[in-house]
């Protein structure tokens, strides 16, 4: 089944639903912001990506800035730090078996849901 990770405040998010509204199959929807990742849900992702957790981390965001700018942190506390602050993840991030893609363009979904 392919899932979406989705907050509905972001437009890029919306426009990733969207993409895979259009295409008439089906998927699941996890608002992570209502129903946190665990670390092993978020590594599994991580790893499907197959990018360093760092690039998963939206650095702008305020709690980023406050706690964890300019820090060497190792991969499982850049992974801890977005478990425990679920709005430091980029989004959307749609999976499908064990492919995943940053909707960032939200065109890269359709590179797994075609």
């Amino acid at each position: 089944m392919i899932k979406i990770y989705h907050n509905p405040r972001c437009r890029k998010s919306r426009e990733g639903l969207a993409i895979l509204e259009s295409k008439e199959i089906e998927f699941e929807v996890v608002k992570y912001l209502d129903n946190p990742l665990s670390f092993d849900e978020l590594s599994d992702i991580i790893s499907k990506l197959g990018i360093a957790p760092i690039a998963l981390v939206r650095k702008n965001e305020a709690i980023w800035k406050e706690n964890f700018k300019g820090k060497e942190l190792r991969d499982s506390e850049v992974i801890q730090a977005m478990v425990d602050y679920p709005k430091l993840i980029e989004r959307p991030i749609v999976v499908n078996q064990d492919k995943a893609v940053l909707g960032r363009p939200p065109e890269n979904i359709n590179l797994i849901v075609e």
